[in-house]
């Protein structure tokens, strides 16, 4: 197609079409288009595909990229090809409705709240629309903190074969995420002075995070010298990426232990260390966790931590009480 627009400039692009018929038809509405934003003022129709592709490429730098590009390709089959300007309200509420019915509410809204990015973003950086719809997200119920507890640990180390009792004792004394552990790699590790550090890239929170070894973690990293050149942790010579696994699973099962994921193992980092009196500032530190809500969820497996401040008040009470007491004996005797 060819035309040339009321202020000169030349259109040249395929019609991606070998139909006649439909090449004009594209060819004029585009030039109709043309015409109106240049006369009227309209402001050019962007169509959904535009508007991922340009928040993708702006946000490459997530480490949530992959799974954006996932969740893009879902919403995809429904939206390709529809200018933002048909994305309502109502429109998305459906597509909600159907991922909803294909997972939980708590999945439909990761795909929700990506939508929302990207028609915000269109809206308020590129100005590609007047405004974003609003979105309305499912309610989702709060799930509780899963740990376990030392004993649990215990029994559960022993249905393991040996790669992945490694691994469960390396996270449980250092907190780290299972990318972490997985990818980590000897560069990232200096054993002389007990200390290892997660690049900036590789943490969820894009931020380094310096990682204190204690005696655990270095016996089991002295463990896995000589195994491989780079990385640390390996199953039969080669790199270990996968952690919930049918050894892992089934290992779960003999040990008694149900409703517990890889990731649980964090959450039971965290909360041994809430229990043994760490205050919850450190532990955010340790953890780099961005957000204080998030270390939050530890603050009820923490009673003695909290209960020495309470103790505060309660000698000033006393005090009161004591006080009053001695006045009132001093009143009567006068």
């Amino acid at each position: 197609m060819s035309f040339t627009t009321s202020t000169g400039e030349r259109i040249r692009c395929s019609a991606a079409t070998s139909d006649k018929t439909q090449a004009q038809e594209y060819h004029d509405k585009l030039k109709a288009e043309s015409w109106r934003i240049s006369k009227l003022g309209d402001k050019p129709q962007f169509t959904w595909d535009e508007a991922a592709y340009k928040w993708l490429m702006e946000t490459s730098h997530k480490a949530s990229h992959k799974q954006d590009i996932n969740q893009v390709a879902w919403v995809h089959q429904f939206f390709k090809g529809r200018s933002l300007c048909e994305l309502t309200r109502e429109t998305i509420a459906e597509l909600g409705e159907i991922k909803c019915s294909e997972t939980s509410p708590s999945t439909a809204n990761r795909y929700l709240a990506m939508i929302r990015a990207i028609l915000r973003r269109a809206a308020n950086d590129w100005e590609w629309i007047e405004k974003a719809p609003f979105i309305r997200l499912y309610k989702e119920p709060k799930r509780r903190i899963r740990w376990i507890s030392p004993e649990q640990v215990t029994i559960l180390l022993k249905e393991l074969p040996e790669h992945l009792v490694d691994i469960v004792k390396f996270s449980l004394s250092t907190g780290l995420r299972k990318r972490n552990v997985t990818d980590l790699e000897w560069s990232q590790i200096d054993l002389h002075r007990k200390v290892a550090w997660i690049h900036a890239d590789q943490a969820k929170g894009r931020k380094n995070i310096h990682v204190s070894l204690n005696d655990t973690a270095l016996e089991v990293l002295n463990k896995q010298i000589g195994k491989h050149s780079v990385r640390v942790f390996t199953y039969q010579g080669k790199p270990i990426i996968q952690t919930n696994t049918r050894a892992w699973r089934k290992a779960l099962i003999r040990a008694g232990i149900e409703n517990f994921r890889w990731h649980d193992l964090r959450h039971t980092w965290a909360s041994w260390l809430a229990q043994k009196g760490v205050p919850l500032n450190v532990i955010q530190e340790m953890g780099a966790w961005e957000s204080t809500e998030m270390v939050k969820r530890y603050a009820h497996l923490a009673p003695e931590q909290f209960r020495k401040h309470a103790i505060v008040v309660d000698e000033l009470l006393n005090d009161t009480i004591v006080t009053q007491c001695e006045n009132q004996e001093f009143k009567n005797a006068t």
